[in-house]
């Protein structure tokens, strides 16, 4: 099979094998194709940037078919592999089986779950409760289910919360668990300093190397900022910058519309605005040609 034949779920796998593969966050189609521009390998569809984008806070409120939808945006603009959130799988175990069928068909290379109650909280936010190891595991082995009915190496991550409620050590004991149950990757979140990555990442690659390890480096919260090539030091396979876009593009369009609103027009931001000439490159469109998607890798 050629790597252009390949799922996005084995194309993931393959970069993963060999390097540290940076995921930014990309909350639509045009995110994704600027990403993909910028070289990067693959995208993360964030809950909180999507439901954000969607002016509601992260409390679970975007439905199954409104994900579908930016996923599917996001992988047909990009051709890159994605991870995206699935919050806590939009209901129980037989829910989650019908999302991992659902996500796969919007294209994506594997999702997420977390082991919080729902309505769930940000990752990076205090206050949130855990469900029992066990009703995580019996959720997981649903979707591991649908992932061997996919028979196209999609992604089942399990992201635990444990470390801001239970600590450390209930990280990599429920993590643990969740590879025994068939996770193939982990997503320990919230965590407070390299040390924290460092001895999670010791841990769980003692218990079974082939489970790959997801970081979040997310900007305002309770991880420090840290470096795509020092997470591949501590060993971590992937990194998302979940909200990171969302929050570049929004603070430049508070500014814009403080500026519009006081001076009347346009001219102060114009050099900070994409050009025409620039969105059209971005979109590969030239006027008057005949235009189609881009052809998937």
């Amino acid at each position: 099979m050629t790597n252009n034949a390949k799922s996005p779920g084995a194309r993931l796998r393959t970069l993963m094998d060999n390097h540290t593969v940076g995921l930014p966050g990309a909350f639509n189609g045009m995110v994704a194709r600027l990403a993909a521009d910028a070289g990067f390998e693959g995208l993360y569809v964030s809950g909180a940037a999507v439901s954000a984008s969607f002016g509601v806070p992260d409390i679970g409120l975007v439905t199954l078919n409104e994900f579908c939808n930016v996923i599917e945006q996001v992988c047909r603009a990009s051709n890159l592999p994605v991870i995206a959130d699935a919050d806590t799988g939009f209901g129980e175990g037989e829910m989650l089986a019908r999302t991992v069928h659902e996500y796969a068909r919007a294209g994506a290379a594997g999702l997420h779950i977390e082991d919080q109650v729902f309505p769930k909280r940000c990752g990076h936010l205090d206050g949130k409760t855990l469900v029992p190891i066990d009703h995580f595991i019996e959720k997981l082995q649903f979707a591991t289910a649908a992932r061997d009915a996919l028979g196209n190496q999609f992604i089942i991550c399990a992201r635990t919360d444990a470390a801001g409620v239970e600590g450390i050590d209930a990280t990599i004991a429920r993590a643990k668990a969740y590879m025994d149950a068939g996770a193939d990757m982990i997503f320990p979140e919230g965590l407070r300093s390299e040390d924290d990555f460092a001895r999670v990442a010791d841990a769980l690659r003692a218990h079974n190397a082939g489970t790959y390890l997801l970081a979040n480096m997310t900007e305002f919260g309770k991880t420090p900022i840290i470096s795509l090539d020092r997470f591949a030091t501590l060993g971590y396979h992937a990194v998302i910058w979940p909200v990171s876009s969302l929050r570049a593009a929004m603070g430049e369009v508070t500014r814009f519309m403080a500026a519009l609103k006081h001076d009347g027009d346009v001219s102060q931001f114009l050099d900070a605005m994409q050009t025409r000439e620039q969105l059209y490159s971005a979109l590969r469109y030239t006027p008057g040609e005949l235009w189609t998607f881009p052809r998937s890798q």
